[in-house]
């Protein structure tokens, strides 16, 4: 094979397009990745990775400010911002340089450009304006990821209106500001500037923070934000934006009632809208949902023959780890690998690295029970909890779901301390499709907040001991 015929071809080097790569490679198939940007995607660069980094100074500083309380003393606290974003980045380039390492290191081709499918197993490659290389292979699978979406008089000016993008790199924490959305990424954003001083008040049109959470676990994480000092308008709607020089004024309607807010800067954080323009798509036949992402089937193979999808362009959830499963499911079965399956959604863990930390698998309360399952509830406060209580950390709640009949673990849910650490083990549970018998016989270690978790499921069965 010539340097421009491979085996599979990978547009887009985010974490389902370099995780694709890399398989490929390790498999034996001759591979090439395009990437126009930079290696990592959004996750790395300007996504997953920095945020939880702007997070974590955040969450220290916020608890440098209750020092005493653990008989620490530190006085006269303060925070450099220019040197919080500096760090963010420089962890952002780390883990980006190591990709490159990675690509290297896997004799994987880098093409730096945009990949534009031709139909027939073509794909171009452009950069300025100007198609440089023609690729070929049998097997390209897209991983080109999603942007901000923004809906109209409320489209973000990176000035006064920002999306992450700008909010990743602030020069200065405003005295004022209005997140529209709850998700991940308005929480995520309103946490971090609240912490550092801002007057943040969050504005989400469903009637509960974190929508896709359990709603008994959203409520608690909103009332511990609120006891900070958060502020939370729900089911409300952003009408407009009227910006001028000294601020942005929001006219927000509630069930018709109206109200204004002026507010230094505005986050939108409304979701995202996938990157299927100018990628040939028309040309090469492949076909997309009716929500406007790339239809595909269970192993991510599109309406084109030897096309595929994956990530963030291919539906929800839109999270980087079911993008990188996605991209193993899709290379094995081109390399027809046995034992390969197709992703089940209801195993795909979400996390939200707020204060206090949210995380959750599988089906809440309200969507078993829409289900048809006849269920069994476990519940566990972060107070009965030995380690939470040392940790200066007593807020929280570990809940589980089961079927009734069968015993099937349905859901699991946590607000609190490093939860986000903790939901693997649920997500193992439920993989292995264990029961609330295998779960209940699992010795859990002690002293651990992970002791909940066994709590929980005990406390569903009538059998929890420390409540």
């Amino acid at each position: 094979m010539s340097d421009t015929n491979f085996d599979v071809i990978v547009v887009g080097a985010g974490p389902g397009g370099y995780v694709g790569a890399i398989r490929a490679a390790q498999l034996g198939l001759k591979t090439a990745i395009v990437e126009a940007k930079h290696l990592g995607g959004i996750c790395l660069n300007w996504g997953c990775i920095p945020t939880k980094a702007l997070l974590r100074s955040a969450e220290m500083y916020e608890h440098m400010k209750h020092a005493e309380s653990f008989g620490l003393g530190a006085k006269d606290i303060s925070f450099d911002l220019e040197k919080i974003v500096a760090r963010s980045r420089g962890v952002s380039k780390q883990l980006t340089g190591g990709i490159a390492h990675l690509m290297k290191k896997n004799k994987i081709k880098v093409f730096d450009g945009y990949g534009k499918l031709l139909g027939g197993g073509k794909l171009s490659v452009e950069k300025d304006g100007k198609v440089f290389e023609t690729l070929s292979s049998k097997h390209i699978i897209m991983a080109t990821g999603a942007r901000a979406k923004s809906f109209p008089g409320l489209e973000p000016d990176g000035k006064q209106v920002w999306t992450y993008m700008e909010a990743l790199v602030p020069k200065e924490v405003p005295k004022s500001m209005l997140v529209i959305g709850s998700g991940a990424i308005g929480i995520e954003f309103a946490n971090f500037f609240h912490t550092f001083g801002a007057d943040v008040t969050v504005v989400e049109a469903l009637d509960s923070i974190m929508p896709v959470e359990d709603v008994e676990i959203s409520k608690i994480a909103q009332k511990s934000m609120e006891k900070r000092g958060m502020k939370f308008k729900l089911g409300t709607f952003v009408k407009k934006l009227d910006k001028a020089a000294d601020g942005v004024t929001a006219t927000l309607d509630k069930g018709g009632k109206i109200e204004t807010i002026k507010v230094d800067k505005v986050i939108t954080a409304v979701g995202v809208v996938p990157n299927v323009e100018n990628l040939g798509f028309e040309a090469a036949g492949v076909k997309l949902d009716e929500h406007g992402f790339v239809a595909i089937d269970g192993y991510c193979k599109t309406s084109a023959d030897g096309v595929y999808a994956i990530g963030d362009m291919a539906g929800a959830p839109c999270l980087a780890h079911k993008a990188s499963h996605e991209a193993i499911i899709c290379v094995e079965k081109i390399a027809k690998q046995k034992d390969v399956h197709p992703l089940d959604k209801s195993l795909i863990p979400g996390c939200t690295y707020c204060q206090p930390q949210v995380a959750s698998v599988g089906l809440t309360e309200k969507a078993a029970l829409a289900a048809g399952h006849k269920i069994k509830v476990g519940r566990f406060p972060f107070m009965g909890n030995g380690k939470a209580i040392a940790l200066g950390e007593p807020e929280g709640l570990v809940k589980t779901i089961f079927d009734e009949k069968t015993g099937e673990l349905l859901g699991a849910h946590m607000v609190g301390a490093e939860v986000t650490e903790l939901i693997q083990g649920f997500g193992i549970a439920k993989a292995l499709e264990t029961t609330e018998e295998d779960l209940m016989h699992t010795v859990f270690p002690h002293p651990t907040l992970s002791e909940m978790m066994h709590e929980s499921v005990m406390d569903a069965y009538g059998k929890v001991i420390h409540m």
